[in-house]
């Protein structure tokens, strides 16, 4: 088994984003203002469940497939979110920077 760090640290900032999603004030802020409150427990757990997804795809790979495919379509939605309540480049990048490095991670497993 050879482990890629760029999938390690993917899975690690979806677990911390989850989290955080789920807890921080500041997100709960955030999604009310994206205008999308009611997706901010959704996106939580999806992003815990595909950051362990990755890890577990260490055992079966199939997973770790799926899961950066499902993280790159979640943050393409936050992009597009991002673009429709015209933030900035710089309040955007992380999440094309998400988009981008998980939708390398899934076209470099297939």
């Amino acid at each position: 088994m050879i482990i890629n760090p760029l999938l390690i640290f993917s899975a690690v900032s979806f677990l911390f984003f989850g989290i955080g999603c789920l807890r921080s004030p500041y997100l709960i802020a955030e999604f009310e203002r994206y205008g999308v409150p009611q997706f901010r427990t959704l996106t939580g757990l999806l992003q815990l469940l595909g950051g362990m997804g990755i890890l577990l795809g260490y055992y079966w790979s199939p997973l770790q497939l799926f899961s950066c495919f499902g993280l790159a379509l979640l943050m393409l939605f936050g992009v597009g979110i991002r673009i429709k309540i015209k933030d900035s480049f710089i309040q955007s990048f992380p999440a094309a920077f998400y988009c981008l490095l998980n939708s390398y991670l899934f076209w470099s497993l297939l």
